[in-house]
């Protein structure tokens, strides 16, 4: 029925990135290219390393807290070996019912 609009319009193809490149070419000259190239591919590394720590600190904290929720959820032992605050599964009709 309708097309996608992309984001940032059509992406470009051979002429296009010829030109492109030719202008980076006469903007920042051609010795200075592969030492261009070098820091933007470092710059890229330390982006994805920092990326990729903040996300295992979000995934940390995630954990974190679930593992907490589910502690405080499973309920404690009381001295009569019967677990209080958890749910427990009625054996005859196999509907849960809440021990206390």
């Amino acid at each position: 029925m309708y097309d996608s609009v992309p984001l940032f319009g059509p992406i470009p193809g051979g002429p296009e990135l010829l030109i492109i490149l030719a202008v980076i070419v006469l903007l920042f000259g051609a010795n200075r290219l592969p030492e261009l190239a070098h820091a933007s591919g470092r710059a890229m590394g330390e982006f994805r390393r920092g990326r990729e720590e903040i996300e295992q600190e979000i995934r940390a904290a995630a954990n974190a807290e679930r593992d907490t929720a589910v502690d405080s959820d499973a309920g404690t032992v009381g001295t009569g070996g019967v677990a209080t605050g958890v749910d427990s599964e009625d054996a005859e009709t196999g509907m849960s019912r809440n021990v206390v």
